[in-house]
């Protein structure tokens, strides 16, 4: 594994694989069963520069488990960027701050600028329509671990990507990671102009995989092992672009008639979140809370001990974890959600 984590073309097959062995390890921490100090003394800086709460507060308490501490640092106005500064200072200065970065801006290839002039660790916390190297590594955890309780195996399963596959940076790394493995059938739905982008139809497929494209979820799906739903990214939208998806239907919309008329009951269901839960979004439906088919909260929890591993390997604390655990000393809740299965 490289120095950074950027894309997840740094990534071979085998790296990904000890990365999902290194989280499997990290599941009794992240569950709270067990602390580990592997991390202490380490400082991680934490640069959003561009909205977000799950990765954030995710990065933030994977660290933490670690031992860790947190610098957090969220938008452009409280930052020296607001003043004119450069990445490369920036960079620079936060290096002799941090033991790791981990960076998420709204520009595409701004996270790589920024770790080319350190050698401290950097991690893409998504780059605008880029990469979200961190969140595809643990959908694909996800799918490993929802397929193990499943009896299912990756190879000759069949992935739907739906919605903005056209901005949705973690499609574009999730796409890429799974065509390390397989072989795979993935068939891809989105409105017109939210299309995956040529280029990365033409990787997948020529590692092997079969690629189908729809206009529609109006087909047959019942022999499909996984539906993996994104948000459609009007804020990466031209004015334009707007006034064209305003009358969009419900068409593109993952629910509960979805799955039951057209899905199997194996099918899982997943979504990087956030979903856009208001009337009239092309989303994943509220109508799923409480449907054991719905993996979006496991995945979630998920981005623990996954997150967790990306530290420990890039900081090469990965070999201490089992020697270093103590029980912890606080009340756990057997369950951390409502709706948990």
């Amino acid at each position: 594994m490289s120095q950074h984590l950027l894309t997840v073309d740094s990534l071979a097959r085998e790296n990904v694989d000890h990365l999902l062995r290194v989280a499997a390890r990290m599941e009794p921490i992240a569950n709270r069963r067990q602390v580990t100090r592997v991390l202490e003394g380490a400082v991680l800086g934490n640069l959003f520069f561009e909205a977000s709460t799950r990765t954030r507060v995710s990065f933030n308490a994977a660290f933490c488990r670690l031992g860790g501490s947190v610098c957090d640092t969220t938008g452009f106005t409280f930052s020296s960027m607001a003043k004119g500064e450069s990445l490369y200072d920036t960079s620079r200065v936060m290096s002799g701050y941090c033991d790791a970065i981990v960076m998420r801006h709204p520009d595409q290839g701004s996270v790589a600028e920024f770790a080319a002039a350190t050698n401290v660790p950097v991690i893409n916390g998504g780059d605008g329509p880029g990469e979200h190297p961190s969140q595809a590594l643990l959908d694909l955890y996800t799918i490993d671990k929802e397929f193990q309780r499943l009896n299912k195996s990756l190879s000759g399963a069949h992935i739907l990507l739906t919605g903005d596959l056209k901005y949705g940076r973690t499609v574009h790394s999730l796409i890429k990671l799974l065509s390390l493995y397989g072989p795979l059938r993935i068939t891809l739905v989105s409105p017109p102009g939210l299309e995956m982008p040529s280029a990365l139809i033409d990787l997948v497929a020529s590692r092997g995989h079969r690629i189908e494209q729809r206009s529609s979820l109006a087909c047959d799906f019942s022999d499909l092992d996984v539906v993996y739903a994104t948000r459609i990214q009007k804020e990466r939208f031209t004015d334009e672009m707007n006034e064209s998806f305003q009358g969009l239907s419900g068409d593109f919309m993952i629910n509960r008639d979805f799955l039951g008329q057209r899905c199997s009951p194996s099918t899982i269901v997943m979504h990087p979140l956030p979903r856009d839960s208001r009337p009239g979004a092309n989303d994943l439906d509220v109508n799923l809370n409480g449907d054991p088919r719905l993996a979006i909260f496991r995945q979630t929890d998920n981005g623990i001990p996954m997150r967790m591993a990306i530290f420990a390997t890039l900081l090469k604390v990965d070999a201490l974890i089992d020697e270093d655990q103590r029980p912890v000393r606080w009340f756990v809740p057997s369950q951390t959600g409502t709706l948990d299965r």
